[in-house]
């Protein structure tokens, strides 16, 4: 299974993923994408985890990732009818041998998508051989266990089985391998058709580790995601149990002396259609346990951005009031993180960049949809000011997360001291200017300040280039100082520029200090 899940991701992986991202626009079409998705990749797993991943970088939403989450489940039962019609019905294990050295052979010798194909034939071959190798390995394995030996009827005996299923997931990481391993033992007579429900019901929970796992430090979408796999797998797998004796007792009515051969097919069938249920009884309340989804796991509250509420977009004036303070408390916070990577300990201190980036990010979205009356005036000035300081800020916030090796050199360059000295000193004075709302002068002093940094590191650029040409320092350790004084430049810019937009929204309203 893992060659053969392997080989289908080289192989149609990036199309699956395009897929996933252009056809989940709805419930319905996110389920038949998620489902044929993992009937192509035989893997419900590869699937959920890339679901999980698309959510939490934004690409696809919660809701679009529910539906891929749930049509997942339904594409993962063609694996058992793959096994059943064709591993038992046709009996391939020996046929398939060619195959599996035809895989290898292109796999070695191709290249690219003929390679990749190659890994996928010999997966798919080497799954009957396995097939036929189980088949003789539980042969006579009724004449050590049985089915009465083993729990079953009671829902105890039920729940033990399923819990048995959990665990083998848990160690394969395929529930499609232990359903193979199911099916085997139901042929051999170890196990008896409500037996084997229990245990693929129990395999069907396991699968949701992996999408769970891949919820670590992932965002709050990403682990909606994937609690919602927990939960729909738990919902499908109470269905199913209350489903198991009325399943039997129709099955003995219809198809009564059901050979082993047919209880296979049973047990697929069983598999297909409580999954298919669950899917069916979800999609009408769909929305409804999306909302109760984002209830369950709701989003923690982002430091700084407590004042934006939507109840204010209809009062353009106050939605930027409650804009222009977020923007002063976020910009208040990376003016201190500047400080602290300067080596600045009285007014600088170490902050969550991604927490910070985070609430920019909603600072950016609740400022798109503010929507002036007017393209002039006032308010219009206010938000074009306000786009303007958001950008410098998001660049300002690059500088200090990116180029941290860079302001270590300006913190440890002896001859760049007094630059370092002289911007870490406008931060104090101008993180004191928005405390009390002196904007103007902030933004006079950033911009003195930049002057100042741009003609001093001029001479210093100057000086480094004549360094490395008497040989006085290397080529690589110029090149470093050279991008120390690069980020000095950048960093007293974009204070500068912020300063400058934000005073300028200011007097546009009419406040000046």
């Amino acid at each position: 299974m893992i060659i053969l899940t392997d080989g289908l991701r080289e192989l149609v992986g990036d199309s699956m993923r395009a897929a996933l991202m252009r056809f989940t626009h709805s419930p319905v079409s996110g389920v038949i994408t998620g489902a044929t998705s993992t009937a192509m990749l035989q893997s419900s797993s590869a699937t959920t985890v890339t679901a999980v991943g698309f959510v939490g970088v934004g690409v696809i939403t919660f809701q679009e990732a529910l539906g891929i989450i749930l049509g997942a489940n339904i594409g993962t039962t063609m694996t058992g009818w793959f096994v059943v019609m064709l591993g038992f019905k046709l009996k391939l294990g020996t046929i398939v041998l060619p195959l599996v050295f035809l895989g290898a052979i292109l796999r070695l010798f191709g290249s690219g998508r003929l390679a990749a194909s190659g890994y996928a034939i010999a997966g798919f071959g080497l799954i009957f051989v396995g097939i036929t190798m189980m088949q003789q390995g539980m042969s006579g394995l009724e004449n050590f266990i049985s089915p009465e030996q083993l729990p079953g009827g009671s829902i105890g005996g039920r729940l033990l089985l399923v819990g048995i299923g959990i665990v083998t997931t848990l160690i394969t990481q395929s529930s499609s391998a232990g359903v193979a391993a199911t099916v085997t033992a139901l042929y051999a007579g170890a196990i008896n058709l409500e037996q084997g429900i229990s245990l693929i019901i129990g395999m069907d929970i396991g699968t949701t580790v992996t999408a769970v796992l891949a919820t670590i430090g992932g965002t709050i979408n990403a682990k909606r995601t994937g609690y919602s796999h927990v939960a729909y797998n738990l919902f499908a797998a109470s269905i199913a149990l209350l489903l198991i004796s009325p399943y039997i007792l129709l099955l003995g009515t219809l198809f009564p002396g059901n050979s082993l051969t047919n209880s296979g097919i049973a047990l697929i069938s069983f598999h297909t259609t409580y999954n298919t249920l669950g899917v069916l009884i979800i999609l009408p309340f769909f929305n409804r346990i999306t909302h109760m989804m984002e209830v369950l796991v709701p989003e923690k509250p982002l430091l700084y951005t407590q004042k934006l509420d939507k109840s204010l977009y209809e009062q353009t004036d106050l939605a930027l009031n409650v804009v222009q303070s977020t923007i002063s408390a976020e910009l208040l916070a990376l003016l201190a993180h500047t400080n602290y990577i300067l080596g600045e300990t009285t007014t600088g201190y170490h902050i969550d960049l991604n927490e910070l980036q985070q609430a920019l990010s909603k600072t950016r979205v609740y400022t798109d949809r503010i929507q002036p009356s007017a393209k002039e005036g006032a308010d219009w000035e206010r938000l074009i000011s306000i786009i303007h300081s958001l950008d410098h800020i998001y660049r300002l916030l690059e500088r200090c997360e990116e180029d941290q090796d860079r302001a270590n050199t300006v913190k440890d360059t002896p001859f760049l001291g007094e630059a370092r000295t002289r911007l870490s000193s406008m931060i104090t004075e101008i993180m004191d200017d928005i405390k009390n709302n002196h904007w103007i002068e902030a933004s006079q002093r950033a911009k003195k300040v930049e002057t100042w940094i741009n003609k001093h590191v001029e001479d210093l650029r100057d000086n480094i280039m004549i360094k490395i040409a008497n040989s006085d320092i290397t080529a690589p350790e110029g090149t470093r100082y050279l991008e120390a004084l690069r980020w000095l430049e950048r960093v007293s810019k974009h204070i500068a520029r912020i300063t400058y937009h934000y005073s300028r929204g200011l007097m546009a309203s009419g406040i000046e200090n």
